[in-house]
């Protein structure tokens, strides 16, 4: 059983390289010969290196990056696609001392004035020393680059590369930046999280602890490497604690969802985690006739974390691969985000999965409360928990008056551990914004019961694509630039798809003069190419109305739930499409009732 398997953990060994084991001690602490990356590009092409391979590559760039002028504590930006090339140039800034971030790498679903309008931004604020980019890099991009000095990485495999010499190397402490982690929204929008060498060896002691890591795990992911949940859990937890990790490019995934199986199967992976909508999507687009051919029995933790987590989801992908071995209580659910490292919470490892509760809509729609019944006769929804606490993290939940709130209240969810972030990197105002008393501010909400946490939503009005974040006002600001569209007067929404598992982006503008309403195709076709060009999402449905027809507060703002009721009651096919946006009585199955996420959002409009 896993709970009886050895657990290693290289930081004891680490530290015989420094006084304070920082992570570039844990991974030169790797057995040389030891199994490390397995990318796969497709059936014939598949890359594996041993860690001794990876360091000797990570040498290599790091001597690279420091003929260019990196120097200990400098920002290097890597947009590259995912792959080994990738990790090793990120292992190289850090064995600089320097500080690499992530950024997403242009694909064929982006556009280059994406880019144009957010990457210079981005640049700019990091005020990186350097940014490295592969030979693919669109050459048009590359003037983007004003005060950033932009290089090639250096070639994968050069020969007699060889470590720096000691006196060339940084010296480091735990409270040291180790890298910036960007949140998955808009690139010109996001905010880097800053974390220390310390930080991110504590999370990872305390997460390898709590999922009873050993040697024998393996780890499987297509999970982009600029976000959180790819970066912490599949590439920095292998990293230290010296485990294979088996993964492809997330744009190969989409492409091809089989292969996530075909590869957990063939490698025997033990360990994953994947966004709620990619439950949903390996259930739905793969086909049943070819489920014989998977074998999902050595998955002892497939971890559903990110978004909001829809017990729907995890039922239909039980439902489809059970039959190929995967066990019930190899489903597990978390509470992650990039300021915490990773994960906050985590499901108990005690012999079974997760199972839903059943609260009354009614009550929790207006009292907030979530009372618990029973689903049959009368409006009832499922809320699935996300676990515990982990060690070392303390959680409250409260009111808008920051007092506690009893158990199965609604509420704010603040957050105190060993692993917080720095703060946002060059955002000190944001930062103290963040934090009240001490307690970081996650700006979810969700219920405590017996002793679990359960996330009922976001408290601003965030939308969740597939995983990714996407900002409301973005979007808004966007729409607003066309001509015809009165500026400020464009409302985004989320609307859970439970077809999809994650939401769809529902987009309400005004015309400047009625009369554009006749013009609405062309419009409605510009707006969602500028939309899609720059956030790299389209909207499910635009819908132009005339002046005056957008709810404003107040206060004179546009008031995004009152806005949403109105266009709920003037298009009644929504009430049908995102049923689970409003309650309904339960039946079997009782999973196509869902928790209406924007509920919570502030009536006040703001």
């Amino acid at each position: 059983m896993a709970d009886t398997q050895p657990k290693v953990d290289p930081m004891s060994s680490a530290t015989k390289f420094s006084t304070t084991a920082t992570l570039i001690h844990a991974l030169l602490a790797a057995p040389a010969e030891r199994p490390f990356i397995t990318m796969w590009h497709n059936d014939k092409d598949l890359e594996t290196v041993t860690f001794g391979e990876f360091t000797t590559q990570a040498w290599g760039q790091a001597h690279h990056l420091r003929a260019n002028g990196v120097q200990q504590g400098d920002v290097v930006i890597l947009m590259m696609p995912q792959g080994i090339q990738l990790m090793t140039t990120f292992a190289g800034a850090m064995l600089l001392g320097a500080v690499p971030t992530i950024l997403a790498c242009p694909n064929v679903k982006i556009e280059a004035h994406k880019y144009h309008h957010g990457l210079t931004g981005m640049v700019e604020h990091l005020q990186a020393r350097l940014a490295v980019v592969n030979h693919a890099f669109p050459a048009h991009l590359l003037s983007h680059f004003t005060a950033t000095k932009w290089i090639y990485p250096a070639e994968e495999r050069q020969p007699h590369i060889n470590p720096l010499p000691d006196a060339s190397l940084p010296t480091l402490a735990e409270h040291d930046l180790a890298f910036i982690q960007h949140s998955s929204g808009t690139t010109g929008l996001q905010k880097g999280v800053a974390l220390s060498h310390g930080a991110v060896l504590r999370h990872l002691r305390t997460l390898a602890q709590a999922l009873a890591i050993s040697e024998q795990d393996t780890v499987y992911s297509w999970l982009p490497l600029y976000h959180d949940m790819g970066l912490i859990a599949c590439f920095m937890l292998p990293l230290v604690y010296h485990l294979p990790v088996v993964m492809q490019s997330p744009l190969d995934w989409v492409i091809q969802p089989a292969t996530s199986l075909h590869l957990i199967s063939q490698y025997q992976c033990t360990l994953a985690w994947m966004p709620n909508f990619a439950f949903q999507f390996l259930a739905r687009r793969v086909p049943p006739a070819h489920h014989h051919l998977y074998d999902l029995s050595s998955l002892r933790l497939l971890t559903n974390s990110s978004e909001p987590i829809r017990s729907q989801s995890m039922e239909e992908f039980y439902a489809a691969y059970a039959p190929c071995g995967l066990r019930a209580d190899a489903l597990h659910t978390s509470y992650a985000m990039a300021e915490n490292v990773f994960t906050v919470t985590h499901s108990a490892q005690n012999g079974r999965s997760p199972q839903p509760v059943w609260v009354d809509a009614e009550r929790l729609y207006r009292e907030q409360v979530a009372h618990v019944v029973q689903p049959q006769g009368r409006p009832a929804i499922p809320c699935l928990h996300s676990g515990s606490c982990l060690p070392g993290n303390r959680m409250r939940v409260v009111n808008e008056r920051s007092q506690d709130v009893p158990e199965r209240e609604i509420g704010e969810i603040l957050i105190q551990s060993d692993t917080l972030f720095h703060g946002y990197y060059n955002h000190p105002g944001l930062t103290a914004q963040s934090y009240q008393d001490g307690w970081y501010k996650t700006g979810d909400l969700g219920f405590c019961l017996d002793g679990q946490v359960y996330i009922t939503g976001r408290k601003k009005d965030l939308i969740i694509v597939g995983g990714k974040n996407i900002y409301p006002q973005d979007i808004e600001e966007l729409t607003s630039q066309h001509p015809f569209v009165r500026h400020g007067r464009a409302i985004a929404l989320g609307a859970f798809n439970p077809e999809l598992g994650t939401e769809d982006i529902l987009v309400v503008v005004e015309v400047v003069n009625e009369k554009y309403l006749d013009e609405q195709i062309s419009i409605i076709q510009a707006l969602r190419k500028t939309i899609n060009a720059n956030l790299g999402v389209s909207p499910r449905t635009i819908y132009l109305k005339p002046p005056g027809w957008i709810v404003k507060s107040t206060a004179g703002k546009p008031a995004r739930q009152a806005t949403k009721e109105k266009l709920w009651r003037e298009q009644p096919e929504l009430s049908h499409r995102y049923r689970g946006n409003q309650y309904e009585p339960a039946s079997q199955p009782a999973y196509s009732v869902h928790y209406p996420r924007n509920y919570w959002i502030s009536q006040s409009g703001a």
